[in-house]
């Protein structure tokens, strides 16, 4: 799944701003070794404790930046290092893509990582970009209870 190697061409080439969507919050996540559940620091990244002071996701979320022109391939890399400790990308647009990984015990445990940069500046290969990844709180796999009135379609 390539979800954000197309965004990343696409905004190396200058396309329309990209806005990330902002991950679900999370628990506070290390902002020294590691992000959440299984996500390091991989060659090329570097650690943005405070996600580039954008969309709100200090605090809320773990970051890496490199250049622009180079967090399509990034993306690519923490996809496959997700996907080698049985993580599934199992969704998502562009720009995120949601993570999936069952449980021992039953479930599913969920991650957002969004690629995002500042959209206020020109498009160009070096300006920094970032990668956040944030859990998604609860089972994600569970079947979700028809609220009182809701009617079944």
């Amino acid at each position: 799944m390539r979800l954000l190697m197309a965004a990343s061409a696409a905004l190396a080439l200058s396309a329309p701003a990209v806005q990330a969507q902002t991950p679900a919050p999370a628990a506070p996540q290390s902002t020294q070794q590691g992000g959440p559940a299984d996500v390091g620091l991989l060659p090329g990244a570097e650690l943005s404790a405070d996600c580039g002071g954008l969309n709100n996701l200090a605090g809320r979320a773990w970051c890496v930046t490199a250049q622009l022109g180079q967090i399509g391939a990034l993306a690519d890399a923490y996809i496959a290092d997700l996907s080698s400790k049985n993580w599934l990308a199992a969704g998502g647009d562009e720009n995120r893509v949601v993570f999936i990984k069952r449980r021992e015990a039953g479930g599913c445990d969920g991650m957002q990582m969004v690629a995002f940069y500042d959209t206020t500046k020109t498009a160009v290969a070096e300006l920094p970009a970032y990668l956040g990844f944030a859990t998604i709180p609860g089972d994600v796999c569970a079947a979700q209870v028809p609220v009182a009135g809701d009617v079944p379609q």
